[in-house]
């Protein structure tokens, strides 16, 4: 018999190729399960912010109530606009 034709060495073969098979399911059906995904980006992010928060909390407190002033400051300037009494239409 030749190496081609023994059996062992066929069976060895349909083994490997089971397995990379079943690697290559898996890392597929990992990429498309969105919702895993989703929480893993999540839970990547807040470490990532604990992180930073750890490194230099001032400057994260800092940006947070900027941030927070900014939105405040969008939102007052909005209501002050919608209730201004000369916004209507000219003709």
């Amino acid at each position: 018999m030749t190496a081609a034709n023994d059996p062992e060495q066929i069976q060895a073969e349909i083994e490997a190729t089971r397995a990379q098979l079943g690697r290559t399911v898996d890392e597929l059906s990992a990429r498309l399960d969105v919702p895993a995904r989703a929480k893993e980006k999540a839970a990547r992010a807040k470490d990532t912010a604990v992180e930073t928060y750890r490194e230099s909390p001032p400057a994260v407190i800092g940006a947070a109530v900027a941030l927070a002033g900014l939105v405040l400051g969008v939102i007052i300037l909005r209501r002050k606009r919608a209730s201004s009494p000369g916004r209507g239409r000219k003709r």
